[in-house]
């Protein structure tokens, strides 16, 4: 039995009792009626949601949220009871952002008690949780993916190895926050990784090709795909040091054919819908290889911070799809997307993604112009916006072309200050090679 199959109660983590909220009063609602929308989480993806639901006029709580998610609604007391949290609020909506309450199965809770919310149950949110279980559901419903082993010992990964040629990808089984895939380029490295992230690992061939981040919102039944993305995972430009949680991201029509996204929602996307009757986000993390899109890993969630340029360039009321999604009916629903593309530039604390300075100053967020900057690894102490995390803001911005909107974000970018601030200087750069070159004066 997979060790996360059992049930896991929230409340296990034993944190104090939400605060009862006065104006907790149920509303009937029809279609034009704004919603109360509750968002579990507290990243920048946290933040870019309740943004765009904003926009849309609907009423945001988040739980436990950040200071920027504070901009755009109400901040609830840290907790992770959030069943309790929901009955007290009795919003209309309830969205998870990231992985954990998936895992523990708050979806589940949910659900018995009648609540509306968007995410995958428990068990379908072993998918992300472990990389095992995911490789094997793959090799089952033969959606294309990378060649691998599963090992549960170092001994069993040691003798893996052998059969795999150089670089090869070394995974964690469980979650690590985007940080447990490490590409090892010699033996050594194979061995040094085995042993930083083992004992359970998959062990997988080395793809070439570009990655695209693919998310499509599900009803157990019907598919709505988001426009396509690209995250970029390394902390250094051109893909070099360490993995992280995305150090950038931009979402742009022209990273696929509609080929390709046809390809990808026949032989990835639906396969996963049809067996498990997937609900909420399903993200499938893809190379596009020579021999078309495969598989490196599927997320249950909407990525971070792909989640930033996606809301940054939609342009539908997402609280109605949303919504639709929930109650099984996304066949009704449809996005409107700006036809501008747009960029997501992380700026990232001090040792990220290693040991992580937190408590930096965070000056000139207000000073932005032409970008929007989404919260992440925040606090507010005495007036003061600090740092708090290791991937600390997203400024996102659009613009006409690829080359604008990449050249308006590193300016809105170059604005921010705090002691330790490191980006990457290429995010987007990959898809220039898909535009018309600029003509020059």
């Amino acid at each position: 039995q997979h060790p996360l199959s059992g049930q896991l109660r929230l409340s296990q983590f034993g944190l104090p009792p939400p605060q009862v909220y006065s104006d907790a009063v149920p509303s009937p609602r029809t279609p034009q009626t704004k919603m109360k929308i509750l968002i579990l989480g507290s990243g920048g993806r946290e933040h870019a949601l309740a943004w765009r639901l904003k926009q849309n006029g609907h009423q945001l709580f988040s739980a436990p949220g950040n200071p920027g998610t504070a901009r755009e609604g109400q901040n609830c007391p840290t907790t992770t009871d959030y069943l309790t949290l929901a009955k007290q609020l009795k919003p209309d909506l309830t969205v998870v952002g990231p992985e954990a309450p998936l895992v523990a199965g708050v979806v589940d809770q949910f659900k018995t008690a009648n609540l509306k919310i968007v995410g995958p149950n428990q068990k379908n949110a072993q998918l992300e949780a472990s990389k095992t279980f995911s490789k094997r559901f793959m090799e089952e419903a033969q959606i294309p993916t990378a060649r691998s082993t599963q090992v549960e010992t170092l001994e069993q990964a040691k003798q893996a190895l052998k059969n795999f040629p150089l670089p090869v990808v070394i995974k964690a089984d469980g979650l690590a926050a985007g940080k447990g895939v490490i590409i090892a380029q010699t033996q050594e490295e194979a061995e040094n990784a085995i042993k930083a992230l083992g004992p359970k690992l998959v062990i997988e061939e080395f793809l070439t090709g570009e990655e695209v981040s693919f998310i499509a919102l599900c009803d157990g039944r019907n598919i709505l795909a988001l426009e396509p993305t690209q995250d970029h995972k390394a902390v250094h430009d051109n893909d070099q040091g360490p993995n992280t949680g995305g150090m950038g991201a931009y979402c742009d029509t022209r990273i696929l054919t509609p080929a390709q996204s046809k390809q990808i929602l026949e032989t990835i996307i639906e396969p996963v819908v049809e067996r498990t009757h997937f609900t909420g986000f399903l993200y499938a993390g893809l190379m596009m290889t020579s021999d078309g899109p495969k598989t490196l890993e599927f997320n249950v969630r909407l990525g971070d911070p792909e989640t930033q340029a996606l809301m940054h360039r939609m342009d539908s009321d997402f609280g109605e799809v949303l919504l639709a999604a929930a109650e099984g009916h996304l066949d009704q629903a449809k996005l409107r997307w700006k036809p501008d593309p747009s960029v997501a530039i992380v700026l990232a604390a001090h040792g990220y993604p290693g040991t992580v300075r937190t408590g930096d100053e965070i000056h000139g967020i207000d000073e932005v112009e032409n970008a929007v900057v989404y919260q992440a690894g925040t606090r507010e102490e005495n007036g003061k916006l600090l740092t708090s995390g290791g991937r600390v803001l997203a400024v996102t911005s659009s613009g006409e072309t690829l080359d604008e909107a990449i050249r308006k974000a590193y300016g809105a970018a170059e604005n921010i200050h705090f002691a330790g601030r490191h980006y990457r200087s290429d995010i987007g750069k990959k898809g220039l090679k898909r535009w018309p070159v600029p003509r020059t004066a």
